[in-house]
């Protein structure tokens, strides 16, 4: 079997290479990559949206003339033909997500909305219930502003910024701070509550609904996508252990 790589002094042969991919964990990667271009297979490109995935691609990758475009095909060990094939891929995979998923996108908004809801909240964490207690009441009470007391109390980083967080999305807090903010109205000021080792005192300064636009589209496509392919692999992929001395 003929040599395929050089690596220095190794040489790799062709009958090398599924036990080094196995044994470098590569193989997972490589399934994937050929699922997709299972899947993208039938999809069709106009010339000009070939024309613009080509110019993009030469662009990110600097093959700005025949011996740049020389030279990484011999980096990279590719011919002419699979770097065209390459060069499409991107918009491809784009236009398949776009056919395959876009129907489903509203419906599945809905299911996820509540954790791309953003907030933006006050925070003061302590691990003293008398000093919690003397806070909560001094904010309560408007003796001081939540900023002042959590600028000089509070233990965390949220000391440096006043005690304010966020715009963050709901999935960012603690499971039990996101559970309160998700139940609040703007202002509401929560007393000292225990979440994990710290006392907190917490109040919602804004709620800033998720809404379907061009961004969030794109970010539910390509989850939808990638659950899709991951299903993908565990239905139609079994390894098979191969032995090697590689």
């Amino acid at each position: 079997m003929g040599v395929v790589i050089q690596v220095g002094e190794k040489e790799i042969t062709e009958n090398d290479l599924y036990p080094l991919l196995a044994q470098y964990g590569m193989l997972p990667q490589l399934v994937k990559e050929m699922i997709i271009d299972e899947a993208i297979a039938d999809v069709i490109c106009t010339p000009d949206e070939e024309t613009e995935a080509r110019n993009r691609f030469y662009q990110q990758n600097q093959l700005t003339d025949e011996t740049r475009i020389e030279a990484w095909l011999q980096q990279t060990g590719m011919t002419q033909e699979q770097l065209e094939k390459l060069s499409l891929r991107d918009i491809k995979v784009e236009k398949y997500k776009q056919d395959t998923f876009t129907n489903r996108l509203e419906a599945y908004f809905l299911q996820c909305k509540g954790q791309l809801d953003r907030v933006v909240y006050s925070l003061i964490r302590t691990k003293d219930p008398g000093v919690a207690q003397e806070l909560y009441f001094r904010v309560q009470e408007q003796e001081d502003t939540f900023a002042e007391l959590a600028k000089k109390y509070s233990k965390g980083a949220e000391a440096q910024t006043g005690g304010l967080l966020g715009p963050v999305e709901l999935n960012v807090p603690h499971p039990k701070i996101a559970q309160m903010l998700a139940t609040s109205k703007p202002g509401q000021l929560w007393p000292p509550t225990q979440v994990g080792e710290w006392l907190i005192i917490l109040r919602l300064e804004k709620y800033i609904s998720a809404q379907l636009d061009q961004p969030t589209q794109q970010r539910l496509l390509n989850d939808l996508f990638g659950s899709w392919l991951n299903e993908q692999i565990k239905q139609k992929i079994r390894f098979t252990p191969v032995d090697s001395d590689v």
